[in-house]
């Protein structure tokens, strides 16, 4: 219901043929060009905050230019970085534009490498200079460092320190910066022994910048950076002497999908864009394993890499529950089953009432688990109608058949995201008015005060939209009663591996709980968490646990739902309310192989996130003693 924000999506191509090659079988050299586009509109879902992307030509002479790039802020940013990009071509003939010769020598994204990234910012960071990539110059091409990225480093501060301890002074204090001053550290350093190397082989001049330009092994400079790393990251990156290569992170938190022929090598965040910008079919699309690294030379040949031994088995299924395209084949199936093992806690929440329940889903990305609601729905109403039939004993009337044949699950689109929220409107109470029309209902789907209302979403994450907008809507229909489904489980922790989900007081989930500790005089419960979480942060990075999760321990579900509905009524809301949420069961049993779920359970992959959570504990603590002593 609340939009998630999410770091990041990346795409990149290289071209293995000349780009004259693309001209005669495709009709035009902007085949990589084109692509690229097409990956990165397909992945707009991934970031609508900015958009970047970059270019390498190959063998450029001196004195001309060979890494490109274009950056911009705003929703419409891949459309204005395209625009730029093809800004020279205004005013060219249709035969100066068709020439690879001219192009090549006269145009700025004439290349054959291509690098594009959307963001999301989940650090309240905003501006041109965080939009990626970023770019680190030099006279030698090899040198040349382009670099984006979809990541969230819970270290940054650890790599702050041994970069500056170096000698060196970032620009900037931010994960993308400083790795950009860090990997380009130690690309220098592999350029140097690439220079030493070349002495020693007796040579000289531009002999010597050619045996570096075909020697650079960015396996090296790979495996001297991403060991200090703690966090989630698909890090990708060119040189400007040829190299390309997408490293993924050693627990396989971020997803990374590549594609390879003769003709390109590319690599996108989710499996659905390739399949659809290259035409292909699931089983030709590789995934890029945990700790390895797509790399591509000057030459143009790809290898996978073990850069980092593999450090557990925690891929984000927030990715497959929310951030990641749906039409993937296999996403699409658990987003299915996930609704569909909601069945027997929503029919407990109606009292077994079928008949008397229509069922919906909160627009847009609940649908498919909709369907897998109905699903459920419709092989239980199958099974009763058998069971109806066998109990009679005999073949049933006419009439008889009739009325157990129209006992059939109940759905309509009862609610309809209507509007977006101005932005330009900033006093509060016109913002909060507006926030309540964001959805709308479809009148009279509802026999009044009769029939139940039952509505599944994909998360339930702050309760924000659910107050202010949501449930006064659906309270207009006048259902007996409103049971609210999340096809995940209660969200009960932040997340600082690519989500904005950094604040323990923004989600519902931890306030219900703080809520129930000072009604039941659990006062003690906070002060030894707080003094815990103290203690935890200052232990070696292997041995710290997430105190955070003993606040939830004397609670149930059921309770905590039950004064989530209590903080979420909105005041002239009189209908019983129910909340259902998937178990963590049930989670894993959908999404067998995405088993990161540290949102939910508080179980980080990484030293890194149990660090943080238990200092989002203290955070939390010591700015609420800023106004009261005591709960």
């Amino acid at each position: 219901m609340e939009q998630l924000k999410h770091e990041c999506g990346v795409a990149m191509i290289r071209l293995l043929k000349p780009l004259d090659y693309y001209q005669r079988k495709y009709g035009t050299w902007m085949y990589g060009l084109n692509k690229l586009y097409l990956m990165m509109e397909k992945q707009h879902n991934r970031g609508q905050e900015g958009a970047g992307m970059a270019c390498v030509k190959l063998a450029t002479k001196p004195g001309h230019e060979y890494m490109f790039r274009e950056r911009a802020e705003g929703s419409n940013a891949i459309t204005e970085i395209f625009g730029i990009a093809q800004k020279d071509f205004r005013g060219l003939s249709p035969m100066q534009l068709n020439d690879v010769e001219y192009a090549k020598a006269n145009l700025d994204f004439a290349g054959e490498m291509y690098m594009g990234h959307l963001r999301y910012s989940t650090t309240g960071k905003s501006g041109l200079k965080y939009v990626h990539p970023f770019l680190r110059r030099n006279n030698w091409k090899a040198k040349n460092l382009c670099l984006c990225g979809n990541f969230n480093m819970t270290n940054i501060d650890e790599i702050f320190d041994k970069v500056t301890s170096q000698g060196q002074c970032p620009r900037i204090y931010s994960d993308s910066y400083i790795m950009l001053e860090w990997m380009g550290h130690r690309l220098d350093r592999e350029v140097e022994r690439n220079f030493i190397e070349a002495k020693e082989k007796g040579l000289e001049g531009t002999d010597i910048t050619d045996y570096i330009d075909n020697n650079v092994l960015m396996e090296n400079v790979l495996k001297t950076t991403m060991p200090d790393f703690d966090g989630g990251y698909v890090v990708c990156g060119l040189t400007g002497s040829g190299e390309m290569f997408s490293m993924r992170d050693p627990w396989g938190i971020r997803p990374a999908f590549y594609y390879k022929n003769d003709e390109i090598i590319a690599l996108a965040s989710e499996r659905p864009v390739l399949q659809t910008t290259f035409d292909l079919e699931c089983d030709d699309v590789n995934e890029l394993e945990p700790g390895h690294a797509l790399i591509v030379n000057k030459e143009g040949h790809a290898k996978i890499e073990k850069i980092l031994e593999r450090r557990g088995d925690s891929a984000c299924s927030f990715e497959r529950i929310y951030f990641s395209r749906g039409s993937d084949r296999d996403i699409y199936d658990e987003r299915k089953k996930l609704g569909m093992q909601l069945m027997t806690p929503i029919l407990n929440a109606v009292d077994g009432d079928v008949e008397h329940t229509v069922f919906s889903f909160i627009p847009n990305t609940a649908e498919v688990a909709f369907y897998g609601m109905l699903r459920g729905f419709k092989e239980y109403m199958n099974e009763q109608k058998i069971k109806a039939i066998e109990e009679m004993g005999r073949i049933p009337t006419h009439d008889e058949l009739v009325r157990i044949m129209n006992m059939y699950v109940r759905s309509e689109k009862a609610a309809w995201k209507d509007i977006k929220l101005r932005t330009f409107i900033t006093e509060g109470n016109s913002r909060n008015d507006l926030a309540s029309h964001v959805y709308d209902i479809t009148y009279e789907v509802l026999e009044k005060n009769v029939d139940n209302l039952v509505v599944i979403d994909d998360s339930i994450v702050r309760g924000t939209t659910l107050r202010e907008s949501i449930i006064k809507i659906l309270d207009r229909l006048h259902p007996k009663k409103i049971v609210i489904v999340s096809s995940s489980p209660q969200i009960r922790y932040p997340d600082y591996y690519g989500i904005d989900m950094s604040s323990l007081e923004e989600f519902i989930a931890f306030r219900a709980c703080i809520e129930l500790i000072k009604e039941r005089g659990m006062h003690s419960l906070i002060d030894e968490t707080y003094k815990n979480c103290k203690e935890e942060i200052t232990k070696a990075k292997g041995d710290m646990r997430c105190c955070v999760k003993d606040l939830y321990k004397p609670f149930t579900v059921e309770e905590l739902n039950n004064k989530m509905v209590e903080l979420l009524r909105p005041a002239e809301v009189t209908t019983p309310i129910e909340l259902v949420f998937q178990s963590i069961e049930g989670l894993h049993e959908a999404i067998p192989n995405h088993k990161g779920d540290w949102y939910f359970t508080g179980d980080y992959p990484t030293p890194g996130g149990m660090r943080l959570a238990n200092q989002a504990f203290i955070n939390y603590i010591e700015k609420v003693y800023q106004y009261e002593q005591k709960f």
